[in-house]
């Protein structure tokens, strides 16, 4: 089983790379389903209708969401059209939309994705991601072996010790949302990849894909500024995994590109 994972697509710049890059992409790696985070999609912060067909006609198979889930209001009637777009199972429940399912690859064979998001430095305090990631994993491999989760956290230690607490039990688990991607890819003791942060698809001059004026004013003021989304040369950032039919990780690569 072979599976790319790009990491935040930051506004209408990221976007506009992912769509340029995919089909390079499937042409280099061939992967059996496509996944990527699309939580700040749609002008930086959460995603819309448009925002969600767009990256689905154009190769993503599955998009996962994080803290801005609920910027716009329509996400509820996206959750309810598209399956393939996954919110934080750790939601209460009665919650708008699944936070994991089945989807079924190009091989043939089903892979469960389970979207989580952290407690530690992240509003809203949802329930404990441990908890459920062990209840959602342990139902998506009564279906299948490969079981991919993207685990939308703050915090490195929290994202680590999800790593090793799923370790031989998911056959990844990825982490997003801090834009800024981590070194530490690897295969975990008993099967499991793992990285701290896959990265963003966005601008690369820029804090974490905004306008870095606007970020440095908010940060010298102390006053709410209206972000903006930065111009200029973007970087892709994602992940390859190869699976086993057990469905413990085999190669996990980091993807890089940049355009000028």
């Amino acid at each position: 089983m072979k599976i790319i994972f790009l990491g935040d697509i930051v506004g209408r710049p990221g976007r506009k790379l992912v769509k340029e890059m995919l089909p390079k992409l499937t042409k280099e790696y061939a992967p059996d389903l496509t996944v990527v985070n699309g939580e700040n999609a749609a002008g930086g912060f959460g995603l819309t209708m448009e925002v969600a067909e767009e990256l689905l006609q154009n190769g993503v198979d599955v998009i996962t969401l994080g803290n801005h889930t609920w910027k716009h209001k329509e996400i509820n009637q996206v959750l309810d059209r598209y399956k393939e777009v996954l919110r934080p199972a750790n939601y209460p429940p009665g919650t708008p939309g699944e936070g994991f399912g089945l989807f079924v690859a190009r091989n043939g064979y089903p892979v469960g994705i389970l979207n989580l998001m952290g407690q530690v430095y992240l509003e809203p305090a949802l329930d404990c991601p441990f908890r459920v990631a062990k209840e959602k994993v342990n139902l998506l491999k009564q279906k299948t072996p490969y079981v991919l989760v993207d685990f939308h956290a703050e915090a490195t230690s929290e994202k680590v010790a999800l790593g090793h607490y799923l370790d031989g039990l998911a056959s990844a688990v990825l982490g997003t949302h801090t834009h800024v991607t981590t070194a530490d890819q690897r295969i975990l003791p008993a099967g499991t990849g793992y990285i701290t942060d896959v990265g963003m698809c966005g601008p690369v001059d820029s804090v974490l894909g905004v306008k870095k004026e606007l970020a440095i004013q908010k940060f010298l003021t102390k006053r709410p500024v209206k972000f903006e989304i930065a111009g200029g040369p973007v970087e892709l950032h994602g992940i390859y995994l190869e699976l086993d039919q057990q469905g413990r990780t085999k190669v996990i690569d980091r993807i890089y590109y940049r355009k000028i």
